[in-house]
């Protein structure tokens, strides 16, 4: 009896083993095309003494840089953008890991890397530029799809060869993971050259660039900001925050439109405008969010982790609220990206008036992801 037994499950066992081989199909590349694609942009950002003014740039012209993103299309798809960051060359940080330290790991939260930003400071050190890149490569989740696009921007003012990793090895590993490699040097052309910044660039084939990093940036005030401020602050009011930390990200929602704001009034404008596009997503802790992506199970909310208003409310009617913010927050965004399309076109005329070039690092870090997305078939 047992070894009959045993023989029907060996034959099931094989047919099922059969079955399941005969209909493994493995991925095409058509398939893989299917996937979301993801521009990952991975921000190292030397925080010595002397870097006051890269931090400040960095800080002023993220929603510049993420809204010119937004643009960014591949075949008829919009790819993701996350964003990482790491600080090297301060004194402050750990001189066993080479003064280096990952501050945000790959994110598309832009609430968190606005934060992370306004949370660095500078002090003296040693910049080791071959051990950052070769850290970011060995600590970053880069991901195999490979009609992503992954890019590495370095920013600094010391020589690109000191440290105990040598900048060439560091690039070559960058190379086999097919991440671009591209330097910012914040200071002379000829410096940046002597410095073996251009050298590393045109090693990981990317764009070599210089920037005034303490040049004051002078932001295109339009007719049209204003309003675009009034609708920022109704945009808010169409957030609902659930969960175990949406509160507190709600909360830091309006932290970041206050850092924008110490900026200058026109940061907090660019701001806005990333707020109402397809980048901005919130799904983890806001119901409108959530609701879009079908990633919410209402019967599962915590009721007293709702605004106060909500916590007394039934399903249907949270459901019938989430609603009504949903659409009031698409009127408010259509708005807002119409006012931008004005905008823009006004900053345009503006700057054709300009004689000086742009000198700045959301100049060059546009610039040169604009060129690199177009080898991979990416446009705008």
């Amino acid at each position: 009896m047992k070894k009959s037994v045993l023989k029907v499950t060996s034959i099931l066992l094989l047919f099922i083993a059969s079955n399941n081989f005969a209909n493994y199909k493995p991925i095409t590349e058509e398939e893989e095309e299917d996937k979301d694609q993801t521009i990952k942009v991975a921000l190292l950002l030397d925080t010595s003494s002397s870097m006051d003014g890269l931090i400040h740039q960095a800080k002023a012209q993220l929603w510049e840089i993420v809204n010119e993103l937004s643009y960014a299309k591949y075949g008829i798809k919009k790819p993701n953008l996350e964003i990482a960051l790491y600080e090297y060359g301060n004194s402050n940080l750990n001189s066993e890991e080479g003064y280096i330290k990952q501050v945000l790991q790959f994110s598309n939260d832009l609430d968190e890397i606005s934060e992370k930003l306004f949370s660095l400071t500078t002090s003296g050190g040693s910049e080791f530029c071959g051990q950052v890149i070769q850290t970011s490569l060995d600590e970053l989740s880069w991901g195999k799809n490979k009609h992503d696009l992954r890019l590495i921007f370095i920013a600094g003012n010391e020589p690109f060869t000191q440290g105990k990793i040598n900048y060439k090895d560091a690039i070559t590993n960058a190379k086999e993971k097919d991440i671009v490699i591209n330097t910012i040097f914040c200071g002379d052309f000829r410096n940046g050259v002597s410095g073996m910044w251009q050298d590393g660039a045109v090693s990981g084939g990317g764009d070599y660039m210089t920037i005034n990093h303490n040049k004051k940036i002078v932001h295109v005030i339009t007719p049209y900001d204003d309003e675009i401020l009034i609708l920022n602050k109704k945009l808010n009011k169409t957030y609902i925050y659930y969960g175990n930390t949406g509160y507190s990200k709600y909360q830091n929602q309006k932290k970041q439109d206050d850092n924008a704001e110490t900026l200058n009034e026109v940061v907090v404008v660019k701001r806005a405008v990333s707020k109402s596009s397809r980048l901005y997503d919130n799904a983890t802790w806001d119901l409108v969010d959530a609701d879009k992506k079908q990633k919410v199970d209402y019967t599962k909310i915590e009721k007293q982790k709702l605004p106060k208003e909500l916590q007394n409310k039934s399903v249907a009617e949270i459901k019938s609220y989430v609603k009504k913010q949903s659409k009031e927050r698409e009127a408010i965004q259509q708005k807002i990206k119409n006012l931008d399309t004005k905008r823009r076109s006004y900053i345009a005329k503006q700057q054709q008036q300009e004689s000086s070039k742009k000198n700045e690092l959301n100049s060059a870090i546009i610039k040169a992801i604009k060129r690199q997305a177009k080898l991979k078939n990416y446009s705008w």
